[in-house]
């Protein structure tokens, strides 16, 4: 998987920087609890929204146990409608892909509908490296590009930013990437989609290569998915004369029958709308409508190891609704930047960690940034059990050792020789409550300090509880 978020510190570090600043966590409050309460509406409007739950579970999990037979499928199918599909091994295969695609037409600057694939390979990066320019078309992407900062969210990439912020983004730095700011522009959401509407219509107009993601692939016809709510994705996909589309392999879908499931879980779980405004489908080329050449460039990277694994793989079934960001409180007081990845929030937490590894000190850190609550697992629209995943990827870190687990592993090991010999356990008994004036408030040492960094430890008492019921309830029958 890319370094996009490369350099950022552990979750425990990021999180605790994040949450002293006062205006990101009143603008992720705000907006999270909007979006969740909506959508809780929304979802509430269908009497049969658990059995489309279970449904669309069952759909993915088939497709899983399937997926070489089905992504062979889809790549007949893409190539019979006239595409090309290439398969890519790891980011940096994709990004050579996609580079010299690129260049073979003879372009300079490519227009991109929103995607977690090309983020998650740092497309735009190796692009700029091979004197390419990528401009982000979706209004929260062009945020984050023009800011020069990284998206903190899976649905809302720009969700840490208010009004004003967005306001003195697009004044200061719109210029630099084309089309100026409007003079005087103001921080009403109608003026910030207007100035952004007025500066990406010309890309779109002299843009002559797209690139994008999708939300679904269905195998039986090759017909790529995008939903999206801005039309930006509609005329990425439609006005350049080449189309190249990033998507990972576990966006396959068996039938168009399968795809109406999560058509109608995916828009209300995510923007809380009925429908989404927006949703495009393509099947390969036409010669009289939309590019003359399309590339389905299938993304692993990573995506293989975690089918292997029979619990951490129904991460793969996630539809990027970012339902289970919205509701989980640590999210909403930490901000998806503290994550360290182009996927944050409770499934950024099982998801990396899989694609990456757990080697790095981020990866290792994220499977322990959630409280166990389950809020995650209620409202995911295909019923991933996240917290099982988080306990299954805690104990995978706490096999590879390291400093604090070693430790760990030494106390409990120290302790069962303790408790197995009682006599020992009242000699230490004594002596602890002996020398108790002499106890420090907090653990020594970073691994064991973790536990009482917010808390005192408790007090002893002035002697053991054997002592004082030998002394005070001799006679009487425990």
């Amino acid at each position: 998987m890319s370094g996009t978020f490369i350099g950022m510190p552990a979750f425990p570090k990021a999180a605790r920087d994040a949450v002293r600043d006062t205006t990101l966590r009143a603008n992720l409050r705000h907006a999270t609890h909007t979006i969740r309460d909506k959508r809780a509406v929304a979802v509430a409007e269908l009497a049969d929204w658990a059995e489309l739950r279970e449904a669309g579970k069952q759909i993915k999990n088939e497709t899983l146990l399937n997926l070489d037979t089905y992504l062979v499928q889809l790549e007949e199918a893409v190539t019979a409608a006239g595409g090309t599909v290439h398969w890519a091994a790891d980011a940096a295969e994709a990004n050579r892909i996609v580079a010299g695609l690129v260049k073979a037409t003879g372009e300079t600057e490519v227009v991109k509908v929103k995607s977690m694939a090309t983020q998650e390979i740092g497309l735009n990066e190796a692009l700029e490296a091979e004197g390419i320019r990528a401009y982000e078309t979706d209004l929260a992407e062009l945020i984050v590009q023009l800011g020069e900062d990284r998206p903190s969210h899976i649905l809302v990439p720009a969700i840490h930013r208010n009004r004003g912020e967005i306001r003195d983004i697009f004044a200061s730095e719109m210029a630099k990437w084309g089309r100026e700011a409007p003079d005087g522009l103001t921080d009403s959401p109608a003026e910030l989609a207007e100035a952004a509407r007025l500066h990406l219509r010309e890309k779109f107009l002299r843009a002559k290569v797209g690139i994008s993601g999708a939300n679904f692939m269905v195998a039986e016809t090759g017909t790529l998915v995008v939903v999206e709510s801005e039309g930006n994705g509609r005329m990425c996909l439609t006005l350049p004369e080449t189309l190249i589309s990033v998507v990972g392999i576990e966006k396959v879908v068996p039938t168009w029958r399968d795809l109406e499931v999560f058509l109608q879980t995916l828009p209300r779980s995510s923007t809380a709308e009925r429908m989404n405004p927006y949703t495009s489908m393509w099947t390969g080329t036409a010669d009289a409508d939309g590019p003359t050449a399309f590339h389905l460039v299938l993304l692993d990277n990573g995506r293989t190891d975690t089918l292997a694994d029979e619990v951490g793989r129904q991460a793969l079934r996630c539809i990027r609704c970012s339902a289970c960001l919205n509701v989980c409180p640590v999210y909403e007081r930490a901000g998806g930047h503290a994550y360290g990845s182009v996927y944050p929030g409770p499934i950024g937490a099982i998801l990396t960690p899989q694609l990456r590894g757990t080697a790095g000190e981020v990866d290792a850190s994220l499977p322990y940034a959630s409280s166990l609550c389950g809020a995650c697992y209620d409202v995911c629209p295909v019923a991933i059990d996240i917290p099982e995943v988080l306990v299954h990827l805690r104990e995978k870190v706490a096999g590879q050792g390291g400093p604090g687990h070693r430790l760990e592993k030494a106390a409990v090991k120290a302790a069962t020789w303790v408790l197995d010999h009682p006599a020992a356990l009242a000699a230490g008994e004594r002596i602890a409550s002996r020398t108790r004036a002499l106890h420090p408030k907090k653990l020594p040492g970073p691994g064991a300090s973790q536990w009482t960094e917010s808390r005192d430890l408790p007090e002893m008492p002035a002697e053991p509880f054997r002592d004082w019921w030998k002394k005070n309830r001799t006679g009487d029958r425990p």
